[in-house]
C-alpha cells in the first residue's frame, strides 16, 4: 500500500470518529443507532464492490472486463444511495419516537397468550383469508392463529401461521410470534419467515426473535389506541425495523367480508425500506380488515374469517 492510499485511510477513519462523535455527543441514541446503521450498510456496499472487483480481474476480455468493472461502480453506487435513504428514513422515525434508546422492558408475569384486544384478537382455531389481484399477481393471504406456543425472552407467545400465494403458489411461509400484556397491548415477538421461488426457499430474509442478537419485541395494537400515537412495531437494527401511527378512529370500510364501521387506521413505515408506506384498517371486534399499500396502490381485503 502506497503513501497516499495510508493517507485516504487515515482521513477517513478521522472523519468517521470525527462524525460518530458528533452525534454521539447529541445524547440522541436513536440517531447513533441510525448513524451506526449507515456505517454497517456502506461497509457491506464496499466489500461487495470489492469482491465484484476481484471477479472482474479473471475476466479475460478486455471490453468485457472493462463492462464488468463499470456495472461494479455502478451497482455500488445504487447500493450508497440506498443507504443514505435509509439513514434518511432512520432518521424520520427518531423524529417521532424520540431520542432515547428503544429498550422496553419485558416482565413474562406481565403477559398472556389471552390475546383480546378489540382491534386485533387472535382467537385460535379462526384463520383469516385475504386476496386479490395486485401489481405482483393474484394474492391469497392466509393468516392462520394456530393452538401453538413459543417461549421468547420467558414469554410464551401465540403462534400464527401466515401463508402467501402468489397465483396459486406459495411465494411466503412464515410464523409469527403474539403475546398481550396486562395492559391490553398486543406485542410482536418475532418471526420466522421463509420466502420461496418455484417452491423453494429462496431468503429467510426478516427472520428474528425477541432477545436473541440484540432484537426487541415491539407493539403491533395499543390498547388505547390515540390518533398521533406513533410506536415501534419491532426492532433488530438492518433486518426488522418496522413502526406505526395512528391516524384515525372512525373509518368504514366495505370489503368482501362485509361493511365494518369505527376502524381503526393506522400507517406502516420501515427504515429498511425508504418510501414504503402502508395503511392498515382494523375493525372493532374482528381485527385487519384491510391493508393498502399506498406505493403501488395494491389492496389486500379481507374476503373471509374461517372457524368459531
Amino acid at each position: 500500500m502506497n503513501r497516499q492510499s495510508h493517507l485516504k485511510r487515515a482521513l477517513f477513519a478521522i472523519v468517521l470518529g470525527t462524525a460518530a462523535t458528533a452525534v454521539a455527543g447529541t445524547g440522541n441514541v436513536c440517531q447513533v443507532t441510525s448513524q451506526d446503521g449507515l456505517n454497517s450498510c456502506k461497509k457491506g456496499a464496499q466489500g461487495d464492490y470489492w469482491t465484484a472487483l476481484g471477479m472482474c480481474s479473471n475476466i479475460s476480455d478486455s471490453q468485457s472486463q472493462q463492462a464488468c468493472t463499470q456495472k461494479a461502480k455502478s451497482d455500488y453506487q445504487s447500493a450508497i444511495t440506498s443507504c443514505q435513504d435509509q439513514f434518511a428514513s432512520r432518521n424520520q422515525i427518531c423524529q417521532k419516537v424520540g431520542g432515547g434508546p428503544y429498550d422496553p422492558t419485558i416482565d413474562p408475569a406481565n403477559f398472556t397468550t389471552n390475546i383480546d384486544n378489540p382491534y386485533m384478537p387472535l382467537k385460535p382455531g379462526k384463520t383469516y383469508i385475504y386476496e386479490g389481484p395486485t401489481s405482483r399477481g393474484f394474492i391469497r393471504t392466509e393468516f392462520a392463529v394456530t393452538t401453538s406456543t413459543k417461549l421468547i425472552d420467558g414469554v410464551s407467545c401465540v403462534e400464527v401461521h401466515d401463508q402467501v400465494f402468489t397465483d396459486g403458489e406459495l411465494t411466503e411461509d412464515t410464523l409469527d410470534w403474539f403475546a398481550q400484556d396486562k395492559q391490553g397491548n398486543v406485542w410482536y415477538f418475532g418471526e420466522d419467515s421463509d420466502e420461496l421461488v418455484n417452491g423453494r426457499v429462496s431468503s429467510l430474509g426478516g427472520s428474528w426473535q425477541g432477545g436473541v442478537n440484540g432484537a426487541s419485541p415491539g407493539i403491533v395494537m395499543e390498547a388505547h389506541p390515540k390518533v398521533g400515537d406513533f410506536y415501534r412495531q419491532e426492532f433488530l437494527l438492518n433486518n426488522a425495523e418496522d413502526s406505526a401511527g395512528v391516524l384515525d378512529l372512525n373509518q368504514t370500510v366495505t370489503v368482501p367480508a362485509g361493511t365494518f364501521h369505527h376502524c381503526l387506521e393506522t400507517a406502516e413505515i420501515t427504515g429498511l425500506e425508504p418510501g414504503a408506506l402502508e395503511h392498515k384498517f382494523y375493525a372493532p371486534g374482528v381485527g385487519n380488515v384491510q391493508t393498502i399499500d399506498l406505493v403501488t396502490g395494491d389492496t389486500f381485503p379481507l374476503v373471509q374469517i374461517l372457524g368459531n
